[in-house]
């Protein structure tokens, strides 16, 4: 029987790249997406992209999608009150591994494995220690398509914001900007793909400078 798995979903590039692996893997089944979602705001956290499109990707991809609501400018143990909850929700189903797109935090690893590993959970991270320059070939060969949602003006200039992620968003990067945004230097929401059914049509909006970020806020298209 395969192991049942919940992924941390944040709508982007690597979260696709890495449950597109899970989705091929027979010894794992994926039961839920799971992504924060900050309140009176209604979008992922971080990201900023529009809760309604979270939801269709959901929908497209085929897997029910858990909302973990906290609120702006949440303090960290409001966060993990939170998340704790919902990992417990779903250990009491059964499902006792959670999956994650991080390539090469190790910082970031060790506080999710630890956290997991409190709740006797294990963690799996398909696409560890993969070259990010590999994976963004690797993105733009297996068909994804995404946009540069939100972008950190002091590592990259705000023009890439709103822009798709083709050959040449990936030609342009600085050298010093990680081609998979790892550092933080832009996040991206993934519209079309292996894993979707069908493409979530999407228009780009106002691009708007928040919080230190610029945000281009992508609309829902008919």
């Amino acid at each position: 029987m395969p192991v049942p798995v919940v992924f941390s979903w944040s709508g982007g590039k690597d979260s696709a790249t890495a449950l597109h692996i899970l989705l091929r893997n027979p010894d794992y089944e994926v039961v839920s997406l799971l992504t924060t979602v900050t309140e009176g705001y209604e979008r992922i956290s971080m990201h900023g992209v529009r809760n309604e499109l979270l939801r269709r990707q959901a929908e497209s991809i085929g897997l029910p999608v858990e909302e973990v609501r906290i609120p702006p400018q949440c303090p960290n143990s409001i966060y993990e009150a939170r998340m704790a909850e919902a990992v417990s929700r779903f250990r009491d189903r059964g499902v006792l591994h959670f999956a994650f797109g991080d390539i090469f935090l190790e910082d970031l690893r060790a506080y999710r494995e630890q956290k997991l590993l409190r709740a006797n959970m294990t963690a799996l991270f398909p696409i560890w220690k993969v070259d990010t320059h590999v994976l963004a070939a690797r993105f733009v060969k297996d068909g994804f398509r995404a946009i540069a949602v939100c972008v950190d003006p002091g590592t990259l200039d705000k023009s890439f914001a709103g822009r798709e992620l083709d050959v040449s968003f990936f030609r342009d990067l600085p050298p010093t900007v990680d081609p998979c945004g790892e550092n933080g230097e832009f996040h991206t929401f993934v519209f079309d793909g292996p894993i979707f059914r069908a493409a979530i049509p999407v228009q780009v909006g106002q691009v708007v400078e928040r919080d230190s970020f610029v945000f281009c806020d992508l609309l829902p298209a008919t």
